[in-house]
């Protein structure tokens, strides 16, 4: 028996239709497509009505180009690599004034979506001046091989925190460079900032004069905030293992490595599970529960191939063990403090789990 990853995929395609809502959508694809597979929610995405792609990587940027020959694809980060962006019809970010100055004949043909920094400060211009200078040096520019200024963009660093202010400044501002450039008489294909949780807190709107919505974690089936309703974002990852054997320890005892666990009463039941940390599952998340015939039993120690649950004696071996499903969700462990949906998602290791799209 072996621990297996699956994915629904009629449920997968039928929740990006949901979060879509009618608006133009980028889809987020970084880091292979969230762990789903770059080839498979690239397709799944295309069925859903999406045509337009981002990513952090040259080399998915490249790899989507062969799989959506028609898309648009985006590529986040700065990468000097400018044939391969020019021959693969990649449009990338400007992210910063150096870079503009340093490679602007370089970037002859290639597409770029210049890039404002906001409170994230990981990247971009940094303020609406530098945008301008960009923008009136390259108008000033009679060469007939220079870039391609098609869009205009920034991340919202904020947008999940309720608490604090942050979300609302940067939106302000944000917002203030974009209507100051149109009512300048500056033009863009493109202009894109919201991620998942700016397009749910604006009721899953484009915000005024946006083309896209740049959405990643809930085009994946998870919430990127508590207080959005389950019914509004919908989970096809089921994540499970096996129970291999069950073993009977009395009190005083250890088990797992290290005196993981101390066992606290005689005849306590233990089922020893075929997945672990190995397999990519956290250790804070090993300090909850797992499902086992529809019952939540508390997770007790967990080894790099296996974990041990706490039972009752309806538990056999060779039953079904699940640790994510539409009911035991990535985000529920999220908002618990297990780690962000996309560290949950990332760390699973498709490697040594069986992978199913179904």
């Amino acid at each position: 028996m072996t621990a297996i990853w699956s994915v629904d995929k009629k449920k997968f395609i039928e929740n990006a239709q949901q979060v879509k809502a009618q608006q133009n959508l980028m889809a987020v694809v970084k880091n292979n497509a969230y762990n789903y597979g770059l080839d498979f929610s690239v397709e799944a995405f295309q069925e859903a009505g999406i045509d337009t792609f981002s990513t952090t990587s040259l080399k998915e940027a490249v790899r989507i180009r062969e799989i959506a020959p028609e898309a648009t694809i985006f590529l986040m980060n700065a990468v000097y690599d400018f044939e391969t962006v020019r021959n693969n019809e990649i449009h990338m970010t400007l992210p910063s004034l150096n870079y503009y100055y340093q490679y602007k004949e370089d970037l002859a043909g290639i597409h770029v979506h210049l890039e404002f920094e906001n409170l994230l400060h990981r990247s971009g211009l940094r303020n609406l001046e530098e945008i301008k200078e960009v923008l009136q040096d390259h108008a000033n520019n009679n060469s007939h091989k220079k870039m391609i200024i098609s869009g205009l963009w920034t991340h919202f660093g904020y947008a999940d925190e309720f608490d604090v202010p942050e979300y609302e400044i940067e939106k302000e501002a944000w917002l203030n460079i974009v209507n100051t450039l149109l009512e300048d008489g500056y033009e863009f294909e493109m202009i894109h900032a919201q991620n998942s949780a700016a397009f749910y807190r604006e009721g899953q709107e484009l915000l005024p004069h946006h083309t896209h919505g740049r959405v990643g974690i809930a085009l994946y089936g998870s919430r990127p905030y508590s207080s959005l309703s389950e019914n509004q974002i919908h989970q096809s990852l089921t994540v499970k293992g096996n129970v291999i054997q069950v073993r009977d320890v009395n009190k005083g005892e250890y088990c797992g490595y290290s005196f993981a666990y101390e066992v606290e009463k005689d005849h306590t039941k233990l089922a020893v599970v075929d997945i672990g940390y190995g397999d990519g599952v956290l250790r804070t998340r090993a300090q909850h529960e797992a499902i086992i015939n529809g019952k939540r039993y508390p997770i007790k120690a967990l080894m790099m191939s296996h974990m041990f649950v706490a039972v009752d004696d309806s538990v056999t071996a060779e039953d079904e063990v699940i640790l994510y499903n539409e009911d035991m969700r990535i985000d529920e462990y999220t908002f618990k403090g297990v780690g962000a949906n996309s560290e949950q998602l990332s760390a699973l290791n498709h490697d040594s789990l069986i992978k199913e799209i179904r």
